[in-house]
């Protein structure tokens, strides 16, 4: 067989060097935002940071110091609340549509999900004072927490159906042919096989909702106070971070960079946390 002309090989190499040094680059853009937000945030919000602020409730207006002692565990107990209901009824709606793929009501599920992964949040917001805030005339975290729910759950359920119909067929052949009944082979089996996905899209919905404002502006409203009760006002991360920012006092800005980075810093941990025990759960079965 002749070789090919050392031309052709050098062509060859050029592009693929090209191509290589084309995904680096879009690489390096696809990271450089999120490197560009932390590097500002460590500027101008580490300064602030001290155990007061993770302690200390807020200071009135006038008064140095303070911290978003409130504001801190408001966020843990909507993630919570929001986790709690949104990512089973997220997961179980992404399994049945990819049991169920050929329905007519899989489809319409898989349509609304869609609709709704791209609505506003001001509008779930909206939505959320009209049928929880209004009817009980109050403010409270279980209403906030139901409306960060509800967009977890379109975002749950499409990337939970995708990620379990990535699992091989032969999987659910095998368990089928060995008796095992179809629910137990899709929750013992498909569900367990797609687990490190699954956990991935609920990482992206906990980030997704830890940071959103306009829905706790018209349910959980925000609170000054110290408030551990789901029926009443509660403070979050991001209404405190808009209080401040909004404010004309610049120790209040300072204390609105430093949230930002805890909250983002949160999420860093959240995500941490959920792949290395996502991990050692899969290393120990395979041992």
């Amino acid at each position: 067989m002749s070789r090919p002309p050392r031309r052709s090989i050098r062509g060859r190499r050029a592009r693929s060097a090209v191509m290589v040094g084309l995904t680096v680059v879009a690489s390096i853009l696809a990271t450089l935002p999120l490197l560009l937000i932390l590097g500002l945030l460590i500027q101008k919000g580490a300064s602030s940071l001290s155990w007061d602020f993770f302690t200390a409730m807020p200071k009135p207006v006038g008064e140095t110091g303070g911290g978003m002692a409130n504001a801190i565990l408001g966020t843990v107990m909507l993630i919570a609340i929001a986790s709690s209901i949104g990512l089973p009824v997220g997961i179980g709606a992404g399994l049945y549509l990819a049991e169920h793929r050929g329905t007519k009501f899989a489809f319409l599920v898989r349509f609304l999900s869609d609709v709704l992964n791209g609505l506003p949040s001001i509008v779930v917001g909206i939505f959320a004072w009209q049928f929880l805030v209004r009817p009980v005339k109050h403010f409270s975290a279980l209403a906030g927490g139901i409306a960060l729910a509800a967009m977890m759950i379109p975002l749950v359920t499409r990337t939970t159906e995708e990620m379990i119909r990535l699992v091989p067929a032969s999987l659910r052949e095998a368990a089928l042919a060995l008796g095992y009944p179809r629910w137990r082979t899709s929750l013992t089996i498909v569900l367990r096989t797609a687990l490190p996905g699954i956990v991935t899209g609920a990482l992206v919905a906990v980030a997704r909702i830890a940071g959103e404002t306009a829905p706790l502006l018209f349910t959980a409203f925000g609170n000054q106070f110290w408030s551990t009760s789901v029926n009443e006002p509660i403070s979050a991360l991001p209404i405190q971070i808009f209080t401040y920012a909004i404010s004309p006092y610049d120790e209040w800005h300072s204390l609105a960079w430093a949230g930002a980075l805890v909250l983002l810093a949160l999420v860093l941990v959240i995500s941490l946390v959920a792949r290395f025990a996502t991990r050692s759960r899969f290393r120990g079965g395979h041992d």
